[in-house]
């Protein structure tokens, strides 16, 4: 791989793995919440908040951090628009204190927030409106989690840029590929990816163990791992459950995300980490095998989008399984057959939104990537022709993000008619 492909694709990791504290959808609202606020220059007095289907699948059930258990759209925004740091990005709500919990709580009540399903083509669309007095200000973020398109103050437009096409700030990814990863993964120099790997590593088994060590959730981790804790193969599946459970239970601590999700960021890095601590393996060779599961996990989300009904823990699974494959000396024969014997697997789990249950999908999407690459190592494989499957690994991953991407709208548009009337 020359120099200059190595750069792409360091770019691409630099990325996605972002660290963020927890759901990136409802964070995603707070952060525009805490812009709209800066934007404004004073504590709203009430708030229009006009999102796209797939956010509020993705915000209705989760707990917001520093919100004191509060779920929901308008614990979101009120907490970005109290106490948010609108500078921190994904972050945006890292910095809250005791007292702004409190005031949270209790602005919940006082201060009117207006929640529409917006009409809009993008699945990704986030507009808050703050109000105070004759003054508003307005903030829209569209495409992913931080992508700024439209800021006005009182109709003054301070921001405006062109929504159609691929975000600026991402690097091309049609240039990554099974083949292209694995030849990565073996020449990047580690200094390149050392810090975000290392970033990673520690921020994700830190939730991972918190999530066995306190109640959250549904305890998936837990159960997973009660009687089996010297079972590397429940071991990895109950670590990067019990991320999840922290994570959907409002843990305020931080994750790296990937492919804008702390579970995807969760699911293909955990089972990785957590192989090579117990099996011995080097620090060079848990960070290169990083590499493998997460850009697996970019490559299969591309031709899937960021939110879908598909569910993006189906592809950081079939990524980890990658990165373990990696770890055991695999390159691209087993890494490929490993990716799409795991997609074979599981490529029908429904997102229905950020919850608990995520954690048990996760469970479900590691064990299938586990099962994809056993079942490579003992000499057996789905073919072309087995259902979505087809002859290579790039045709298999094109019809999996068909399948999300397109075939799967309208699954998308009835999981959300069926939240929404709960």
């Amino acid at each position: 791989m020359n120099e200059e492909m190595i750069r792409r694709y360091s770019c691409i990791l630099a990325e996605e793995l972002l660290p963020a504290m927890g759901c990136t959808e409802p964070i995603a609202i707070a952060y525009a919440a805490a812009k709209a606020r800066q934007t404004l220059g004073a504590e709203p007095e009430r708030l229009l908040i006009e999102v796209s289907g797939n956010i509020i699948k993705n915000v209705k059930s989760v707990v917001v951090p520093h919100t004191g258990g509060l779920r929901g759209i308008k614990a979101a925004a009120l907490a970005g628009a109290l106490a948010g740091d609108a500078e921190a990005g994904l972050e945006v709500l890292s910095r809250v204190t005791e007292a702004q919990i409190a005031a949270i709580g209790e602005k919940m009540r006082l201060v009117p927030a207006e929640i529409v399903h917006a009409d809009t083509p993008h699945i990704f669309d986030i507009a808050v409106t703050a109000f105070a007095g004759e003054e508003n200000a307005y903030v829209r973020l569209v495409g992913h989690h931080t992508n700024l398109v439209c800021v006005r103050r009182s109709g003054d437009t301070l921001l405006e840029k062109e929504i159609e096409g691929p975000c600026e700030a991402e690097t091309d990814r049609s240039c990554l590929s099974i083949e292209g990863i694995v030849d990565y993964a073996d020449a990047v120099p580690l200094d390149a990816v050392r810090g975000l790997l290392r970033r990673q590593i520690d921020y994700n088994m830190a939730i991972a163990e918190e999530g066995l060590r306190r109640p959250y959730g549904a305890n998936i981790g837990k159960t997973l791992l009660r009687g089996h804790e010297t079972d590397l193969s429940y071991k990895m599946r109950a670590y990067a459950a019990a991320a999840s459970d922290a994570r959907m239970g409002g843990c305020e601590m931080p994750v790296v995300i990937n492919s804008g999700s702390g579970n995807q960021g969760i699911t293909a890095s955990v089972p990785v980490i957590v192989y090579a601590r117990e099996t011995g393996a080097s620090e060079e060779s848990l960070l290169r095998a990083l590499c493998v599961s997460n850009l697996v996990t970019i490559h299969l989300k591309t031709g899937i989008g960021r939110l879908s009904a598909y569910c993006g823990a189906v592809s950081a699974g079939c990524a980890a399984g990658a990165g373990l494959s990696y770890l055991q000396g695999g390159r691209f024969r087993e890494i490929a057959h490993t990716v799409v014997n795991a997609v074979a697997v599981t490529s029908g789990i429904v997102c229905d939104g950020a919850k608990a249950s995520c954690a048990a999908k996760i469970a479900a999407a590691v064990d299938a990537g586990l099962l994809g690459l056993e079942m490579f190592r003992a000499g057996n494989q789905f073919y072309g022709g087995d259902g979505i499957v087809k002859k290579g690994v790039e045709n298999t991953i094109a019809n999996v993000g068909r399948l999300a991407r397109f075939g799967m709208q309208e699954t998308d548009r009835e999981i959300i008619r069926l939240m929404i009337d709960t």
